[in-house]
């Protein structure tokens, strides 16, 4: 607002001065005030952009997926400032370890009793799907459809706003990792990806459920991949990173990142991010298809990391929070829980919204790591908080959903 609103102002100072060096070469005659065509001009360039500022917040309504969006930066624009309260919490029958999802009105959420949730934003149960299995994998909101694979290593197609099912297709592992999509802006040419523990990233047409490709990897696939510039890059228990064309599943390349990855990568620019299991920390150009910094001493990455304004936030489970520079992997600040860093973090505005098995979710300050604000559930918590304006869901360990906002 602040640079259209100068932008304005310096139009019309230079109409005026045009005015003012015209009007002594005019005829008195001849002179014409355009000052009412200008504030005509001013008035419409600050409705158009009046509505346009209007209507942003609709953008930061929807946390459709494990990580935000599909390269799985774990940042939003939405901005959620502390101190906050709890709002209202519900129970389900098991633990939940889903990453939930939240768009237009509504959040979902898996659990380890084997259903699907269908929460209004107020916490009152609008659906329930049965899959018959423990659902760990983070949910996929795409196209009014939400996709949710179980322990069984089905994935389900349900329609968001009535729970029927519309498709499910098998695989021959369970599912640990969160789908995800590509495609275009036609629903019908979306394709759904998802990890297995049958070893293979699966391509399915998210219209049909139909298999379209599968590619191999050498080990049980617990992330879920990241797309970017028409690829599909994922870590594996083999040890490498999986750089996949996702037109057609061929191997472009595979980096050896040296033992189990069982996070997954986020990306940013030509820029992977990924730890392993022994607390390596890898940052990989899918330019030059290289390995640019490793970093070591941190304990096993569970989480995956949220990128942003040129810093990388991660947590591990040596129970700490580490930020690193993005550009050469120097540790800027690390905080330390009370427990393992599972849950992987969000960054929303300048802060860091974390949860971990201690119980607690907590508000750190992007650029120094100190804590805002702490608020203490009393039971682990593994699965990412959904973070839109004005509200942070996240499940924990005693089967709640839990939902925080302003006070």
């Amino acid at each position: 607002m602040k640079n259209c609103f100068f932008s304005i102002l310096n139009l019309h100072v230079r109409c005026n001065m045009r005015l003012q060096n015209q009007s002594s070469s005019r005829p008195e005659n001849d002179q014409h005030n355009f000052l009412p065509e200008i504030l005509v001009v001013i008035f419409l360039v600050i409705l158009l952009t009046s509505n346009t500022l209007l209507s942003q917040p609709s953008r930061f309504t929807c946390w459709p997926a494990f990580r935000g969006d599909h390269q799985l930066t774990g940042r939003t624009g939405a901005v959620v400032l502390p101190p906050l309260k709890l709002l209202w919490t519900y129970k389900t029958a098991d633990a939940i370890k889903s990453s939930a999802v939240i768009c237009n009105g509504n959040v979902y959420v898996g659990s380890d009793d084997g259903a699907v949730y269908c929460l209004s934003q107020s916490g009152k149960l609008k659906w329930k799907f049965e899959t018959g299995n423990s659902i760990e994998a983070g949910l996929l909101l795409l196209d009014k459809v939400i996709y949710a694979g179980n322990l069984e290593g089905t994935l389900y197609a349900l329609d968001a706003e009535t729970g029927k099912l519309k498709w499910k297709y098998a695989t021959e592992g369970q599912i640990s990792g969160s789908p995800t999509w590509t495609g275009g802006s036609n629903a019908k040419k979306n394709r759904i990806l998802v990890g297995s523990y049958d070893f293979n990233l699966h391509c399915i047409d998210a219209e049909t459920g139909n298999m379209i490709w599968k590619y191999e990897t050498g080990n049980y696939i617990n992330g879920t991949p990241a797309i970017a510039q028409e690829m599909a890059i994922i870590g594996g228990c083999d040890g490498f990173l999986h750089i996949v064309d996702a037109g057609n599943g061929k191997l472009l390349d595979k980096a050896d990142l040296e033992t189990y990855v069982p996070a997954s990568a986020a990306i940013s620019g030509n820029r992977a991010y990924a730890g392993n299991y022994d607390g390596a920390f890898y940052c990989y150009d899918l330019a030059t298809r290289k390995i640019i910094w490793k970093t070591e001493g941190g304990g096993p990455f569970i989480a995956s990391p949220a990128v942003a304004s040129g810093l990388v936030v991660t947590g591990t489970q040596n129970k700490m929070v580490y930020c690193f520079d993005a550009t050469d992997g120097k540790v800027l600040w690390k905080f330390k829980t009370l427990g393992k860093v599972d849950a992987s973090p969000v960054i929303t505005g300048r802060s860091v919204v974390v949860a971990s098995s201690d119980g607690r979710l907590r508000f750190l300050d992007l650029k120094t790591g100190t804590e805002q604000w702490m608020y203490e559930i009393g039971s682990a918590i593994v699965a990412t908080p959904a973070v839109v304006a004005g509200l942070v869901v996240v499940g924990a360990g005693d089967g709640n959903v839990y939902a925080f906002g302003k006070k």
